[in-house]
C-alpha cells in the first residue's frame, strides 16, 4: 500500500514516459499503455516493410486479427489503441487512415 502522494508520484512518472493518459480532467481515471502507440506503430510499421506491403490497404480488422499477423506483437491489439499507432504513423507520414464501405482502414506508404 502506498500514500496517495507516492501513488501520484507514479503514475506522473508513468505519464511523462508517454505510458499513462489521463482520461478525465480531474485525473481520477487513466489508461496505462503497455507500449506507446508510436511503439505500436512502429511494430507495425516493421512488419509492413519487412513483407514488402507499402503502398497496401489493410482494415483494422485484418491488421488486428487476420491470419496474416497472427505471430505478430500486434496481434489482437485493441482497436482504440491500433487507431492511435495509425495515427502517430499518419503523423510520420508513413501511413493514412482511410474510411472503407465496412468501416476504416489504413494505406501505408
Amino acid at each position: 500500500k502506498l500514500p496517495l502522494e507516492s501513488i501520484q508520484v507514479v503514475l506522473e512518472e508513468l505519464r511523462k514516459n508517454g505510458n499513462l493518459e489521463w482520461l478525465d480532467k480531474n485525473k481520477t481515471s487513466f489508461l496505462i499503455m503497455w507500449r506507446r502507440p508510436e511503439e505500436w506503430g512502429k511494430l507495425i510499421y516493421q512488419w509492413v516493410s519487412k513483407n514488402g506491403l507499402t503502398n497496401s490497404v489493410f482494415t483494422l480488422y485484418e491488421l488486428a486479427s487476420g491470419d496474416d499477423t497472427q505471430n505478430e506483437e500486434f496481434h489482437g491489439l485493441d482497436e482504440a489503441m491500433l487507431l492511435r499507432a495509425l495515427q502517430a504513423l499518419q503523423q510520420e507520414h508513413k501511413a493514412e487512415i482511410i474510411t472503407l464501405d465496412d468501416g476504416r482502414g489504413v494505406k501505408f506508404f
